[in-house]
């Protein structure tokens, strides 16, 4: 695990005056504060919140889906919803904007930050839209996405803006809308239009490339967009690995080749199994989906293991923002793979131990102190937010790099 000489850029002090309400210095105070929010986002694939926000399951499965998302929140501050276009608008005209909003504010109200997946994405995309020209197709995606970030702004101001566009113009399992207007537009084209009518709508949202291709074509592509002047907040990285953990040598290999940009970089969609590893020769993941794919005790010690080096070595890296487990339970976890924190009964695996106490105590302040004779105390804490205890008052403030040397608080 990362030591703390190796985390200064996740770390900030702070100087605080306590006085009362006359202004008048309180001196030798015991207070506490307590991190109740990290700035650096630990998220996951929560799509169970759409249940839950809109009660359209049973009494039962609704009761087994609160208590799966209990755990969740005690954990991580950050969730990604899904937005594929062919399941939230199926039927043109018809999306599940209300679905998803419930979903987005039950997150919000407790203080989760939500992302949307995806704006663009050539796979899981309408249907309905082979039945029109080009054209027709690239004015229903813009109208598309002036729809979905103007209605969740304010809920939503993370995006996936456009997904894998190093494939997208060569795709050829299926046709599609996408894959098509990719083809007349080119991948910097495309990326340039997704992401301009993403800004129009949303100017101060947080816009992602994502891509699960981290070779040197995602380089390349990345590279030509900010050549174009496309203005990428953050840069998005799958690391699905079904077929085995990548290890120290080839996260930092990455992690090195994709610093160079330097902007910051999101792990959004991460996923370590604890069953046994998927056969080398499989190409396309979406091509190995068995009836059972069981989470045993031997892999799950493994998956533990890998959760806290990985994470680890990702939260000690300057330029990582995000990390995003995709699968945050083996209940309908993605191709089966038992990648979850937490087993299809809900109960913890030890990653889920292992990951809370990386967020929870290795990497959280919660410490006391007493105000000196001019009522000041100084203390160092990892950025997000705080609460100050005096006696029976409580005080909110937020620690970052560039906080103010002094903050004056009236008790």
């Amino acid at each position: 695990m990362a030591k703390m000489e190796e985390l200064k850029h996740r770390v900030a002090s702070k100087t605080i005056k306590l006085v009362d309400g006359s202004g008048n210095p309180i001196a030798g105070k015991e207070i506490a504060l307590k991190q109740t929010n990290h700035k650096f986002l630990f998220g996951c694939g929560i799509f169970d919140a759409i249940d839950v926000a809109n009660k359209n399951v049973s009494a039962e499965r609704l009761a087994f889906q609160e208590r799966k998302l209990d755990q969740f929140l005690d954990v991580f501050n950050a969730a990604t919803l899904p937005f594929y276009w062919g399941t939230f608008e199926p039927e043109k005209g018809k999306p599940k904007t209300k679905e998803l909003k419930a979903a987005a504010q039950w997150l919000k109200d407790r203080n989760i930050t939500v992302k949307g997946h995806p704006l663009s994405w050539h796979t899981v995309t309408a249907p309905w839209l082979l039945e029109m020209s080009n054209e027709e197709i690239l004015a229903a995606q813009f109208a598309r996405i002036e729809r979905e970030v103007s209605d969740f702004k304010g809920l939503i101001d993370i995006w996936d803006v456009i997904n894998e566009v190093v494939i997208m113009p060569i795709f050829d399992k299926y046709d599609n809308g996408i894959t098509r207007i990719s083809k007349d537009l080119g991948r910097v084209g495309i990326i340039k239009e997704m992401f301009a009518k993403t800004r129009e709508f949303n100017p101060g949202a947080t816009l992602l490339l994502n891509d699960f291709n981290t070779s040197i074509n995602y380089e390349i592509l990345i590279d030509g967009c900010l050549n174009a002047g496309i203005s990428i907040d953050a840069i998005g990285i799958q690391s699905h690995q079904h077929q085995g953990y990548w290890g120290h040598e080839k996260l930092e290999e990455v992690l090195d080749r994709f610093s160079h940009f330097g902007l910051p970089i999101h792990f959004t969609e991460n996923t370590l199994p604890s069953g046994h590893i998927m056969p080398a020769e499989i190409e396309d993941l979406n091509d190995y989906q068995i009836p059972e794919w069981p989470s045993t005790p031997e892999f799950e010690e493994r998956q533990a293991k890998e959760v806290e080096e990985m994470y680890s070595i990702l939260f000690k890296h300057p330029l990582v923002e995000a990390i995003t487990a995709w699968s945050f339970s083996d209940d309908g976890a993605w191709l089966g793979a038992p990648a979850g924190f937490i087993r299809k009964d809900n109960s913890p695996k030890p990653s889920f131990k292992a990951v809370k106490k990386l967020i929870k105590e290795d990497w959280n302040t919660n410490v006391t102190s007493k105000t000196d004779d001019n009522g000041i105390v100084t203390f160092e804490g990892f950025l997000g937010d705080y609460e100050l205890v005096c006696g029976d008052k409580t005080v909110s403030f937020k620690l970052d790099k560039d906080a103010e040397e002094a903050q004056l608080v009236a008790i």
